[in-house]
């Protein structure tokens, strides 16, 4: 039970739900049954693009980090481009935001903020997650919100 002005989650369904996007096909997947659940739920979505900082590639080859940030660049355009004409069709208030930083604590912190009652990620499709943990894994672990992975 929670006292006066606490935020409760969940109690009468998502009122806001969290997405993390990056153009993956996993998570346009999780993007899509976001956008069907805000939709159901009468929720507001917040669909989140996060650009890591520092690619890891970027110390080792000199061009890799111009490379990344290009391709970043042009994800969250075509993110930006897509979500707006996808809200109208379903009819949903969808916010997007493009973030720099490390992917879990920028949803982590954005997640707490709102606050969101549900976060949604696609299943990484990285093998080497499978030791250090992905994106989804490591929300999960932090417990705050219900977390969806998405395959």
């Amino acid at each position: 039970m929670t006292g006066p002005g606490q935020f409760e989650r969940g109690t009468d369904g998502p009122r806001v739900i969290l997405v993390g996007v990056d153009g993956s096909p996993t998570s346009m997947r999780a993007a899509a049954y976001a956008a069907g659940l805000a939709r159901r739920q009468r929720s507001r979505l917040v669909a989140v693009f996060v650009t890591e900082a520092a690619p890891a590639m970027a110390g080792w080859v000199p061009s890799a980090g111009v490379v990344a940030r290009d391709a970043a660049a042009q994800v969250d355009a075509e993110l930006r481009r897509e979500l707006a004409p996808a809200a109208e069709r379903l009819g949903i208030e969808v916010e997007y935001r493009s973030v720099r930083g490390d992917p879990v604590a920028v949803l982590s912190r954005i997640a707490d903020e709102l606050p969101a009652d549900a976060v949604l990620v696609g299943a990484s499709e990285q093998a080497g997650h499978r030791v250090i943990g992905s994106v989804a894994v490591r929300l999960v672990r932090i417990g705050r919100w219900p977390v969806t992975v998405v395959p």
